[in-house]
């Protein structure tokens, strides 16, 4: 596809083709550990390894995306303005610590809620650039369950809710993996047909 005629439409196409199991792999992974961890060690601490945790998975994702096909840094691929949309996408995720700090300031076990509910917001967005239902469904649910467990479990928010988290990412990279091979049955059905 020549980069000066490609239309939007275009672009969109070539960004809903990929995979995209790395970002929510380094989600579910990190937020694993955190959870994890927090079982462990007093809210201090909790809330500490909550901030290394959500901080760190963009970086994850980037490293996991040379295993799952996805390398964001590979040199030969072409530009696509959706890459841009969801890197700042991600930005956006990842500004909303100015939200989270300062209602953790006031209420220390708010941490995993704000995090949580506002990390997931980027999912939103992603749904519609992809056409697919599942960034609406993690957000949706994500939120609803986050506050849920939040009024269910006051005590154990740094424990309770990136189980939540964890659920939800398992469900979604189930069904981004159903999608993905959906993709790639129905090109492998159009190459055949291309090739008789």
């Amino acid at each position: 596809m020549d980069a000066t005629t490609t239309t939007l439409d275009q672009h969109r196409e070539e960004f809903s083709q990929r995979r995209f199991l790395a970002m929510p792999l380094a989600g579910l992974i990190c937020w694993l550990i955190a959870g994890i961890i927090n079982f462990f060690v007093a809210p201090q601490v909790a809330a500490l390894v909550l901030f290394i945790a959500t901080g760190s998975i963009v970086y994850i994702g980037m490293l996991l995306s040379r295993f799952t096909g996805e390398d964001f840094f590979r040199k030969e691929k072409p530009k696509n303005p959706f890459d841009n949309l969801f890197l700042r996408c991600v930005a956006m995720a990842l500004l909303v610590y100015s939200i989270g700090i300062p209602f953790f300031m006031i209420e220390p076990r708010s941490l995993p809620l704000s995090l949580g509910i506002l990390t997931g917001l980027m999912w939103l967005p992603f749904s519609w650039i992809i056409q697919h239902w599942v960034g609406t469904f993690h957000t949706l649910s994500r939120s609803i369950l986050i506050i849920a467990v939040w009024y269910l479990f006051p005590q154990h928010s740094f424990v309770a809710i990136p189980a939540v988290i964890i659920a939800v990412y398992a469900v979604t990279l189930f069904i981004l993996e159903q999608r993905w091979q959906s993709i790639s049955h129905s090109h492998n059905l159009q190459n055949a047909i291309t090739n008789e």
